[in-house]
């Protein structure tokens, strides 16, 4: 899934030739890892024309397609606590019910007067699984929470989502890189989380036909979960810091 490039060429170039989509995959709490790189491209003055997310690439693509710079998404991500979004119950579904997921989404998004996914300043597509059907669905419309909470909800951790009689949970169940979103003739950057689980296994996506892309993906990120959301500001800042130095180095 790569673009054959002029060695003199570098990557941030290459993006700054013509519009881009900016494709954030699935990745357990890596959040703060694509808001490291959302970073990085502010600097490099480099602004994607659409959005795709998955799961993670979900929250942190939505919420800066909705408005919000780099800067106080992080502002909002290293002062997270764990409270803010747990709220176990009865097994029906999942662990969490994710109540408290989207009070505190919409807390972070209400700066933004953006409400659906239709309204965000730049065009965003998060990815969701639906359950019924067993396939990827992009979705183009509908209130953004909800939305962004059916990209993160990761089975078995929260409950599934019901949006226009469907059900739906983490788009990465089935397509994990967000490929079922994009569209022939784009030029694309796709931010890859390597699974931790199977960092050696783990290869790079393969892009749909007609679509020509750059893949990033920072190695040795440190592993956020719900019980480590201290690691959150070391992963934003080693992203941040790799896609500098990718963003400069020749694509060749």
């Amino acid at each position: 899934m790569t673009s054959t490039l002029p060695r003199t060429v570098t990557r941030r170039e290459w993006l700054a030739t013509g519009p881009f989509t900016l494709a954030l995959s699935g990745g357990f709490f890596g959040f703060f890892a694509h808001t490291g790189l959302l970073a990085a491209l502010e600097e490099a003055d480099l602004r994607p024309a659409r959005v795709v997310g998955v799961s993670a690439g979900a929250l942190a693509g939505g919420v800066w397609a909705s408005g919000l710079p780099p800067a106080a998404l992080e502002d909002a991500l290293v002062t997270l606590r764990r409270a803010e979004f747990w709220d176990p119950g009865l097994p029906l579904g999942g662990l969490l019910k994710g109540a408290r997921f989207s009070a505190k989404l919409l807390d972070v998004l209400r700066p933004t007067g953006v409400t659906r996914v239709e309204e965000t300043r730049v065009p965003f597509t998060p990815v969701v699984h639906d359950v019924l059907r067993r396939r990827p669905v992009a979705l183009e419309r509908g209130a953004i929470d909800l939305a962004i909470r059916a990209s993160c909800c990761v089975p078995l951790l929260f409950r599934p989502v019901r949006m226009d009689a469907r059900l739906l949970v983490d788009g990465g169940v089935s397509d994990r890189p967000g490929l079922s979103a994009l569209r022939p003739g784009e030029r694309v950057l796709l931010h890859h989380l390597t699974p931790h689980e199977r960092r050696a296994l783990d290869r790079p996506p393969v892009a749909p036909p007609g679509v020509e892309a750059l893949v990033l993906t920072v190695p040795d990120l440190p592993l956020v979960t719900p019980f480590a959301l201290d690691r959150g500001r070391e992963a934003l800042a080693l992203a941040r810091a790799h896609a500098r130095q990718w963003l400069a180095s020749s694509a060749g």
